[in-house]
């Protein structure tokens, strides 16, 4: 089931675009263009995650935050914080109000993404991922680090890992070279798109007949066959 974001933010261009984009990642994405609007959807269907503007028609997105973090129900809630100020204690005054991270604008569609991922993955309790996982002859072991095919253990490098085990956790679902490069890379932009090819090309050499679970979707990614 794909995690859910409440993007609060009173700019229509900018609230459409920041949902277009985050949808387009796999995420199912509400909005809201005012603080009211906003308590509104957090009362009634708490999201996975907060995207906050600070400047709103009605009352500050500070005022947001201290009341999500003095609500016991939603306390725990990841936010993130959107914001034209760049002053450094504009930041800091969001921290220490329980803010998970701060982005500025104007901000690239990759950033936010990248910085959606990094706080929802902090927050991800444990054993919420399946500890083995497998189709057919191969089975992965994320937590020993491990992968066996056809009945032999397969030694992978840690970016082909994690692509397989990416792969794997969303079976039948195409992932885009973008979402791969987000999601196994991170914030390292010394890599390309093409990147990805040359590594899921060894990973399907390595797997043997396993490798034929990796499908690529031309134009589009790849995904792990359902």
């Amino acid at each position: 089931m794909p995690q859910r974001i409440l993007v609060v933010d009173d700019e229509p261009d900018l609230l459409e675009l920041v949902r277009v984009n985050l949808v387009q990642e796999g995420f199912e994405v509400q909005t809201a263009s005012s603080g009211t609007r906003a308590l509104e959807q957090l009362a009634a269907a708490p999201p996975d995650l907060l995207l906050l503007d600070l400047m709103l028609p009605d009352f500050s997105g500070t005022e947001i935050c201290k009341r999500v973090r003095g609500d016991r129900r939603i306390a725990d809630l990841p936010i993130i914080m959107l914001t034209a100020k760049d002053q450094e204690i504009d930041r800091v005054v969001g921290f220490e109000l329980g803010a998970d991270d701060y982005v500025t604008k104007p901000f690239s569609p990759r950033e936010l993404t990248l910085r959606v991922r990094a706080v929802l993955n902090r927050r991800r309790p444990e054993g919420q991922e399946p500890r083995s996982l497998s189709r057919g002859d191969l089975r992965v072991d994320p937590d020993a680090h491990r992968c066996w095919s056809d009945g032999a253990e397969v030694q992978l490098t840690a970016k082909e890992f994690r692509l397989l085990v990416t792969l794997m956790h969303r079976p039948g679902r195409v992932l885009s070279r973008d979402q791969l490069l987000d999601e196994v890379w991170g914030t390292d932009i010394s890599v390309t798109p093409r990147t990805i090819d040359t590594h899921l090309k060894r990973l399907r050499e390595k797997l043997g007949s396993a490798g034929d679970y990796i499908e690529t979707v031309r134009g589009v990614g790849y995904r792990f066959a359902d």
